[in-house]
């Protein structure tokens, strides 16, 4: 009996040896295992590559993590509102996006995501003077920024002379959080 479980305790420690030289080498079919002494990749980074390929709701995460380490700053609320944009949670993110304003109103690419959530809404004249905004912060560098200040003009422009037509649009997001509205063809 004794024997069994001197066999037992060799067979763990072989199995646990095996696990740890198998995750080191870069080689093998393993994953790597945990880097205990590395350091962690900075939150916002993760959550704007997140929202860059679509995982919103993993993006959240990522800027809920960085919330805990600095605060809810504007770069974090921007990051929150701009998931929450990609969601469809147009009022939500409309929240985020006027805080991070509210903390830090010299960012183009938040007043025109803010402008594209005020549009999906059918807010058109304040979406207006928001794109506006966003145009003028960016000194008209930003293509996607006059794109939609363009769209935006346009839309009123008609809406002005012609009966309201039902029209498609589509978010294609341009950057790390930028969006830009565009129509789908009929």
């Amino acid at each position: 009996m004794a024997r069994a479980g001197v066999w037992l305790l060799v067979s763990f420690a072989l199995v646990a040896g095996c696990g740890e030289g198998a995750s080191r080498d870069p080689d093998g079919p393993y994953a790597p295992g945990v880097a205990r002494g590395g350091e962690a990749v900075d939150s916002k980074l993760v959550g704007h590559r997140l929202v860059a390929a679509g995982e919103f709701e993993l993006a959240i995460d990522a800027f809920s993590r960085a919330a805990l380490d600095e605060g809810m700053s504007a770069d974090v609320l921007a990051g929150l509102g701009t998931a929450n944009l990609g969601l469809g949670r147009l009022h939500t993110a409309e929240r985020l996006l006027r805080q991070a304003i509210e903390k830090d109103e010299f960012s183009p690419e938040v007043w025109n995501n803010l402008g594209v959530v005020l549009l999906e809404k059918g807010e058109n004249g304040e979406a207006e003077q928001v794109f506006k905004k966003a145009y003028a912060l960016d000194n008209g560098q930003s293509d996607s920024i006059r794109d939609n200040l363009r769209l935006v003009l346009a839309k009123s422009e008609n809406s002005l002379y012609t009966e309201e037509l039902e029209q498609d649009y589509k978010l294609v997001r341009r950057g790390s959080s930028d969006y830009l509205i565009r129509s789908i063809p009929g």
